[in-house]
């Protein structure tokens, strides 16, 4: 039976704030990306979360970020290489402490917002970013787009890495995502992006923006945990997903 992993963003909420309905969705995804302070979360939130996410099997990622709590962390900064790789160390080793109180562990790294879109292009950020998770623990997984910068860093220092693409976001001929700025980036249409998700899952295939088909390699399914129907969507595509006889599962889990 083909694989395939769930992945969401969690633990995005901060003190009073709340954003997603985590609980829900832990139940239907098999990878939970933890926000690690920098874009959301606080400890409160990234402990709560880990221990449910330890508590349903879940496989438990470091959402790594620019430290832009304001702009959600998609907005880019003038970084360094040196400060990337001590801004992933740092989020990690966090992560990585209430992961381990839970009784669990961190099984992979995923960088978040415009840390995630910079890394997928900039060769020497995405460097940045393996390294530090080499450094850290060369067991755990590097996920990023499929075919890009990150993944080859990833491959280059010795990291297993997973492949992903993202079932409500748009693409362009290149096999970039299509920026949240310009309009009509987010697919809102359910049935629209678990179509999309499947064929990527199933085929390998995406329909870009021009009306290109792209081939990628699709190892994870990123959906958002944000938006408002975000748990019926989450339902009906990994029904859908089952339904078409693939096995949905953590990267690495037997």
């Amino acid at each position: 039976m083909k694989r395939i992993d769930l992945n969401c963003d969690l633990g995005e909420s901060f003190g009073a704030w709340r954003m997603g309905e985590d609980s829900a969705l832990l139940a239907l995804v098999s990878s939970a990306n933890v926000a690690c302070g920098f874009h959301a979360g606080d400890p409160t939130i990234m402990q709560r979360t880990v221990a449910e996410a330890t508590a349903r099997g879940v496989a438990i990622g470091a959402h790594v970020s620019l430290p832009d709590l304001q702009g959600f962390g998609r907005r880019e900064m003038a970084v360094t290489p040196a400060e990337v790789h001590a801004m992933t160390l740092y989020q990690l080793g966090a992560l990585d402490g209430f992961a381990r109180a839970a009784g669990s562990a961190v099984a992979h790294v995923k960088p978040h917002g415009a840390l995630y879109n910079m890394a997928a292009r900039d060769r020497v950020l995405a460097d940045a970013i393996a390294d530090a998770v080499r450094a850290f623990d060369p067991s755990l997984r590097l996920f990023g787009l499929a075919g890009s910068a990150l993944l080859d860093a990833g491959r280059a220092a010795g990291l297993a890495v997973v492949s992903e693409a993202f079932a409500d976001r748009r693409y362009r001929a290149d096999g970039s995502l299509q920026p949240r700025r310009e309009a009509d980036a987010v697919i809102t249409d359910d049935a629209e992006a678990t179509a999309q998700a499947l064929r990527m899952a199933v085929d390998g295939v995406v329909t870009a923006v021009d009306g290109t088909a792209v081939q990628l390699e699709a190892d994870t399914l990123c959906l958002h945990g944000d938006g408002a129907h975000a748990v019926a969507f989450a339902r009906a595509l990994r029904a859908a997903l089952e339904q078409a006889g693939l096995r949905i599962v953590a990267p690495g889990v037997a």
